[in-house]
């Protein structure tokens, strides 16, 4: 015997000895198939280490025969590291995979068969790029094609679609197939008949609009996986493929040549396959494919079904089913149920809750128990019992966290042996807060999105604006207003916001200027005289900077401009004088390393094209992924549930355990519903079932203490329900709730932490001449009235400083719009004869209007609104044209009007006259339905109402004021030019009353006071506010006030 197979096997007696009954007796079969269930802290790592020492000793086999197959990539490194133990270097030989490593190995070794050479993975971004192709090349009447809104909304859905059906190896052929069996069931199920009399339908009637609804659905489903062969085409066009493919062209080439598979099943001899319960259906049928040739193949599978946390990922409970199914007569299934890991009363309460699942292998093969035994000889004895914790708040479960680790700390344990464990990355994220204020050490990894950091946003707002100048000089003044107020340049944001008065004074008086002309002119004119400071030297640098890299813009490589805004903007200094220059410094090499890899992907991409790339990365939420480490892994450990599957610590704090992070938490609509004839057995509630095992996984993390939390109140009061997983547990387990309350002291300490309570940025106030100059003249309009109500800051800039504003898409097609209808009623007046002009001329305004302002759309976004707006006009021209009042005044301009002694004014799209009686048209476009609820008064949730509501008083208000005519408004009326989802041009009268007349005077007269009383400076402090977004993110607040509750 050679010494290396006498340490194997001396390794192996040693090793195997230390083995349970049902742990021997998996290792022990080699030969035929093996099903090993393997329950949490049960062992599995070391039963397969010590199988394939058992395979080495005892079979002629070489490590190179043995194939183990896993499913992530830290799993083949814990494999190769019990392997290593066992039986030395030879543990390299043995051909440890992925499913993905594991093609990608056949594809090289067979490149001639598979004529792939000439391909390159698709990375996230060309596949969104490819879907958006595809979607534009929809035809006119296609039932998945958009023409407003988000008109690439189905990009989700078709690579969520496209990705499952290249995991689960359904065809389209299949799925239509599917459809067709399901749509032909519908009249049969129950949910489609009526069971009583409802209105004119008696019982046993079908529900015709119910069965049509669902029609629709199928065949929007049908419409998306018809797409599927030409994205294909196109990925191949590109020389692209995608991971899913790698698999699916190994299953057809196994398929197809038989020798290839011969040769495989030939060289791996035996099978192993781990983490079964998570393998879709294309990674099943390799495995069924190198099985296939032996009638008991020697395969061995290891996975627990109440561990499958992956189905999102295509992760398939059936595939266990179907194995123990077609092996039944050769099969030896082992279920492990001594556990090393947990104490008894964790196990407990643990298997209360798995217990409730129906989707299980012990409910589905007779005999099968799995009634978990602590058997780990150090601590089976403990029996004391898990905790749940009810704490007041959110804040307080946080506290009460920390502060229990940082006893567990004092009395000697450490910091490794504690893990944290949370339902999402954002709560991990808080507390790491609360644990660095008491200096207790933290690992957590995290990964960050590049494209969400502030320096990255800098960057790339200045990269926008330089595209923006570069295409069309002088069209970028609303970027550049925010790019001065970078901390690069130190300018005082007061000086930017006298330039900024300053241009839009020019365009009243002696000519239009661009903010970035005016800056030029201003860093070139000499002092007047000694006394005289010019220009602030902080724009004068940023103004020479700019001008530099607008010229570079076409002359140099983009890495090199990157380079150069770099250094030329002064980032580079700016970051290696702050604090934290060392992250600071990885977030802009990850940027750059972006850069370089687009360019190398594409050597001719320029700048509009990086930008559009970013845009678009934007939009679909591809992240640009930075891993943050901090601390290192001796410290307390923070992780989501699914990040601790595998892992295990002494003490487990189990946090934020309330149904709003559960089972309550609002899924992302979309998506295409799969008919049920898909599937062989329908898994009712598999959602609610996939969370319970997610939960189960958490729990089963623990070794000796178990703490599980929730709080009864979110942080602003609003009440919380704990997860009904507690209520499982405790319906079976006498865990009584234990209230913590948190001493006032206590509090105190974490005062500090006032970050997750949003807070009003108060701005630096202008020298009070500016800003006299500009009230003096300030009259109240319906648009200032809507900024100042929604945010004073965003008053204080759209108004008073009056930033540069540009047209995007939507507000460009809806000035097109609007030029066509003045146009239509303007030819009718001017005719004298009162007669509309035909439908031809009145789509030629709009076309005329939209080619006039081509620059403020890119090319598809042109083609599709000129399409689109010629369909909408035509139709809407056709329901209207026999019906249009004559009597009217268009664009009229409404001034010199006082209400309670406000001077107000406006401008109206149109007025319909009935005698004196008016009805007041504004024109909307945009999609009706999400305009309706800004056409309703006050309420609980908008306790100013909404902005269309006010606009409508706002118009009544003025009219029946203006003393130059002597009108009165019955009513008020938003016609809107795009139709509803079904088709349907709606006119939505606004009802006004004389309540509601007194609360818009009331708005006009109290915001005109505090606009008076100079109140603009501190903004309104919501998260999602942009202007107070702005402020922060730039530190130009002088001071962060609490948000006060406004009395009702």
């Amino acid at each position: 015997m050679s010494i290396n197979k006498e340490k194997l096997e001396k390794k192996f007696t040693e090793e195997f000895q230390k083995l349970n009954e049902k742990q021997q007796l998996a290792v022990n079969t080699i030969e035929g198939p093996v099903m090993v269930i393997a329950g949490p802290g049960t062992g599995k790592t070391q039963i397969l280490a010590s199988r394939i020492g058992k395979i080495l000793l005892e079979t002629d086999a070489y490590p190179e025969n043995i194939l183990c197959l896993t499913y992530t990539d830290a799993g083949v490194v814990v494999m190769r590291k019990r392997l290593l133990q066992f039986i030395g270097p030879d543990a390299y030989k043995v051909n440890i995979y992925t499913f993905h490593a594991f093609c990608n190995d056949v594809i090289q070794e067979n490149l001639s068969l598979f004529e792939k050479t000439a391909l390159d993975p698709i990375s996230d971004l060309e596949k969104i790029e490819l879907y958006k192709e595809l979607i534009d090349g929809f035809a006119k009447n296609h039932p998945l094609k958009r023409y407003r809104g988000d008109v690439y909304f189905e990009v989700n859905n078709l690579q969520s679609l496209f990705s499952a059906m290249k995991r689960e190896g359904w065809t389209p052929e299949f799925i239509s197939q599917r459809i067709d069996e399901y749509i032909a069931s519908l009249p049969t199920r129950d949910e489609f008949i009526y069971k009583r009399k409802y209105k004119e339908f008696n019982a046993g009637d079908l529900k015709r609009d119910k069965i049509e609804e669902e029609k629709e659905k199928m065949e929007k489903l049908r419409a998306a996986v018809g797409e599927f062969d030409h994205f294909q085409q196109m990925m191949r066009k590109k020389n692209r493929y995608d991971f899913d493919d790698m698999i699916n062209w190994v299953i057809k080439a196994f398929e197809e040549n038989k020798n290839l598979l011969a040769n495989y099943q030939e060289k791996f001899q035996y099978i192993l396959v781990d983490e079964y319960q998570d393998t879709s259906g294309t990674q099943n049928r390799i495995v069924e494919l190198l099985i296939s040739y032996w009638e008991k193949p020697n395969v061995f599978v290891v996975g627990d079904d109440d561990q499958s946390i992956y189905r999102f990922q295509g992760a398939n409970v059936e595939n266990m089913l179907q194995f123990a199914d077609a092996y039944k007569n050769d099969l030896l299934t082992v279920v492990l149920t001594n556990n090393y890991r947990s104490t008894q009363p964790i196990l407990d309460v643990s298997k209360t809750l798995i217990n409730r699942n129906e989707e299980r292998l012990v409910k589905q093969i007779e005999g099968l128990s799995k009634e978990l035994l602590s058997s780990n000889e150090k601590i089976k004895q403990l029996l004391h019992q898990p905790h749940i914790h009810e704490y007041e708040t959110m804040r307080q479960e946080m506290i009460g966290i920390t502060k229990k680790v940082q006893q567990l700390l004092a009395q000697g344990t450490l910091p490794g042996d504690i893990g944290i464990i949370y339902k999402e990355n954002k709560y991990g994220l808080e507390l790491a807060d609360y644990f660095k204020l008491l200096n207790i050490p933290v690992y957590s990894k995290r990964s960050l999105n590049l494209l969400e950091l502030p320096l990255v946003q800098k960057i790339t707002l200045l990269l926008r604006y330089l595209a923006s100048e570069h295409d069309v000089a002088y069209s970028g003044d609303e970027m550049l207003f925010e790019i001065l107020h970078f901390n690069w340049f130190g300018i005082p944001p007061v000086e930017v916001a006298k330039l900024s008065m300053e241009v839009a004074e020019k365009k009243y008086s002696d000519g239009k200027i661009s903010m970035r002309q005016l800056l030029v002119e201003k860093s070139n004119t000499p002092a007047k005289d000694l006394f005289s400071t010019g220009i602030h030297p902080g724009l004068k640098a940023a103004s020479t900077a700019i001008e530099e890299l607008i010229a570079d813009v076409p002359n140099i490589t983009l890495r090199n401009l990157f380079e150069n805004i770099i250094r030329k903007a002064g980032v580079l200094k700016h970051i290696m004088n702050s604090t934290d220059k060392h992250w600071q410094l990885q977030v802009l090499s990850g940027f750059f390393d972006f850069v370089k890899d687009e360019t190398h992907r594409t050597p001719l991409l320029n700048l509009q094209q990086l930008v559009n790339l970013i845009d678009l990365m934007e939009k679909e939420e591809i992240t640009l992924p930075l891993v943050q480490v901090s601390g290192s892994d001796k410290g307390v450990n923070l992780m989501t549930a699914h990040g601790s599957k595998g892992l295990e610590f002494e003490h487990v704090f189990f946090a934020g355990c309330n149904a709003s992070f559960w089972e309550k938490k609002r899924k992302p609509g979309g998506g295409y519903k799969l008919p049920d004839t898909m599937f062989t057995s329908q898994q009712a509630g598999s959602d609610e079932e996939e969370l319970r095992r997610l939960f189960y996984v958490a729990l089963t993390r623990a070794e000796q203490h178990l703490y599980i939390s929730y709080s009864k109140y979110k942080n602003d009061g609003k009440e919380l329900e704990p997860s009904m997983f507690i209520a499982e547990i405790q319906d079976e387990q006498n865990l009584a709730v234990e209230q913590i309350i948190i001493d006032t002291n206590v509090l105190s300490e974490f005062s500090a932490l006032h970050f997750d309570e949003p807070q009003a940025p108060e701005i630096e106030k202008l020298e009070e001449e500016y800003i006299s100059r500009i009230l003096d003249k300030f009259v109240m309009n319906v648009t200032a009235l809507n900024h100042f109500l929604k945010c004073p800051l965003e008053f204080y800039f759209k108004n008073i400083v009056k930033i540069p504003s540009q047209k995007n898409e939507a507000t460009e097609f809806g000035s097109a719009v609007h030029y066509a209808l003045e146009k239509l009623f303007r030819k009718m007046q001017d005719s004298g004869k009162d007669r509309f002009s035909s439908q031809e001329e009145f789509i030629t305004a709009f076309e005329w209007y939209m080619h006039r302002h081509r620059e403020s759309f890119t090319k598809e976004q042109f083609a599709r609104r000129l399409e689109y707006g010629q369909e909408v006009l035509k139709n809407y021209y056709e329901k209207y044209i026999g019906s249009f009042n004559k009597i009217v005044a268009i664009e009229r301009n409404i001034r010199n009007v006082l209400v309670k002694d406000v001077p107000i004014k406006g401008k109206i799209d149109k007025l319909e006259f009935d005698g004196k009686s008016v009805n007041v048209v504004d024109y909307k476009t945009g999609d009706p339905e999400k305009a309706i609820p800004k056409t309703k008064g006050p309420s609980d949730k908008e306790p100013n109402g909404g902005d269309y509501w006010r606009q409508a008083v706002f118009y009544k208000i003025l009219i029946d004021n203006y003393e130059q005519k002597d009108w009165k408004v019955i009513s008020t009326e938003f016609d809107f030019i795009e139709p509803d989802k079904k088709k349907n041009y709606r006119k939505e009268k606004v009802i006004i009353t004389p309540a509601d007349i007194t609360t818009v005077t009331q708005q006009i007269k109290s915001t005109w006071e505090k606009i008076q009383n100079r109140e603009f400076y501190t903004g309104c402090g919501k998260d999602d506010c942009h202007w107070c977004n702005f402020v922060k993110t730039n530190n130009l607040a002088v001071e962060l006030h609490d948000i006060e509750e406004e009395e009702p």
